[in-house]
């Protein structure tokens, strides 16, 4: 080895040649990009995030639209109380009644809708999301997890708003109406699909009628 070279190896004189130490950002690089465990039958044919993600926004949409309904009606009407007793008795005042009742209405409709869409839209996501960790902690996707999501977020929404123990119960019998109704169609299109659903294979183990689901997704894999 030429002398000069060895010098640029060890500087300092030492026995070992001098290597460098790989740096921390050479390191991390290496490591693979950390992903989200996709499921290996989505409900609705969608991924978590993006199924939870689609129905906040459409629950959202629709609680704007119910908001800004009933905001601009309240707002009609309140103006109309307060000025009942300064109408109007010329085109021009009428003229300018109307508009600024309707401007009142679409400020108040406006201002109710967004307030309704946060309310629906946060609490659409916290069932959507409960309803995933459900399935993941059960290792099953049925309608069992969306029973149990609709009614932790029912209780939870009763305690927030500070229910009686009778409006209480209506809201968590709302909550598993909507559990039974929602995740028995997530159910049905899913079993349609070839998504194993646990209670249909159960029973159909229990009857002896056919295979379940899942020894058909085999038999297809093979």
């Amino acid at each position: 080895m030429d002398p000069a070279n060895a010098n640029l190896l060890n500087p300092a004189g030492a026995s070992r040649p001098y290597v460098a130490a790989p740096s921390s950002s050479s390191s991390s690089s290496s490591l693979p990009p950390a992903q989200f465990p996709h499921d290996s039958h989505p409900r609705l044919s969608l991924v978590s995030p993006t199924r939870i993600t689609a129905g906040s926004v459409v629950s959202a949409l629709i609680g704007f639209s119910l908001g800004a309904t009933q905001g601009g009606n309240t707002a009609q009407l309140r103006f109309r109380a307060e000025h009942a007793h300064k109408m109007p008795d010329s085109t021009a005042g009428w003229y300018l009644y109307h508009k600024t009742k309707n401007y009142h209405a679409m400020q108040g409709g406006i201002r109710e809708g967004f307030k309704m869409a946060a309310r629906t839209g946060f609490w659409s996501c916290m069932a959507l999301s409960l309803e995933s960790t459900v399935d993941r902690c059960r290792g099953a996707t049925d309608m069992f997890s969306t029973i149990i999501a609709s009614l932790t977020v029912a209780g939870a929404f009763s305690i927030w708003h500070r229910f009686s123990v009778s409006t209480a119960a209506r809201t968590a019998k709302s909550g598993l109406l909507f559990g039974i109704v929602y995740g028995g169609i997530q159910d049905l299109l899913g079993l349609a699909r070839g998504r194993p659903i646990g209670y249909v294979d159960f029973v159909r183990r229990r009857l002896g009628r056919g295979p379940t689901t899942s020894a058909l997704d085999d038999r297809d894999a093979r």
